[in-house]
């Protein structure tokens, strides 16, 4: 019988986007563009989720170039996986804020393997885009522009199929960036009934770029969210 690890794996070894994309833009598949990010990230999945359990869904926007674009694993950067997680990596060190947020939640809900056993964690677009020419090239998200969102619409509903078939508890749906991102997916959700409720909080960049001295009142709003999981 196929584990929540196995499906996992076999998504992400099968993640691609096959459609076209506006003009100076590009995207990031971690797990076509470095060999060694499958094997990373399915350590990870192994790790944690190598069971039969039911989990709820926490959904980000899409990957960002210095987190799973490096890991393949939402919000862990190589730096989080190595610390917290206690798997190897080769490669760039990078820090990405968001992760190191992330994982100040993990720590406080008690830790990762309580978390993971109850959370999974992706993105409502799973793969993510960057803007202008190699070398200057910064994260986009699938919403920043019209063209863009039309083009990968399918695309993410159908993902967000695919991995509700994991096993995931439909009742709530956690959405992690409390604009454009919580609207998109509360529009498609009134629209394909993927989940009964979407419960929106503040996206954890947003809160270490703008509201760092207030990270403790954000921390507790996710775990008070996080408890309403059954």
């Amino acid at each position: 019988m196929e584990t929540f690890a196995d499906k996992i794996i076999s998504f992400n070894y099968l993640l691609e986007f096959n459609g076209d994309l506006p003009k100076d833009i590009g995207i990031m598949n971690p797990f076509r563009e470095n060999p060694s990010i499958m094997s990373t990230s399915s350590a990870f999945y192994k790790k944690y989720y190598n069971d039969n359990y039911t989990r709820h869904m926490i959904l980000g926007i899409n990957p960002g170039r210095f987190g799973a674009g490096l890991t393949g694993i939402p919000f862990t950067d190589p730096k989080r996986l190595i610390s917290n997680c206690g798997i190897d990596y080769v490669g760039n060190l990078a820090h990405e804020p968001s992760s190191v947020y992330v994982y100040e939640v993990i720590n406080e809900f008690g830790g990762e393997e309580e978390f993971y056993r109850k959370f999974y964690i992706n993105s409502v677009c799973p793969l993510g885009f960057t803007s202008g020419k190699k070398g200057k090239e910064v994260n986009y998200n699938y919403y920043d522009s019209k063209e863009l969102t039309d083009s990968v619409f399918t695309f993410i509903l159908e993902s967000i199929k695919n991995q509700i078939a994991f096993g995931i508890n439909t009742e709530i749906c956690y959405c992690l960036g409390t604009g454009k991102n919580e609207k998109f997916l509360i529009d498609i959700n009134n629209q394909f009934g993927f989940f009964k409720k979407i419960i929106g909080l503040e996206h954890p960049r947003y809160i270490m770029q703008y509201k760092s001295k207030n990270k403790e009142t954000y921390i507790s709003k996710y775990l008070n969210a996080f408890s309403l999981a059954k």
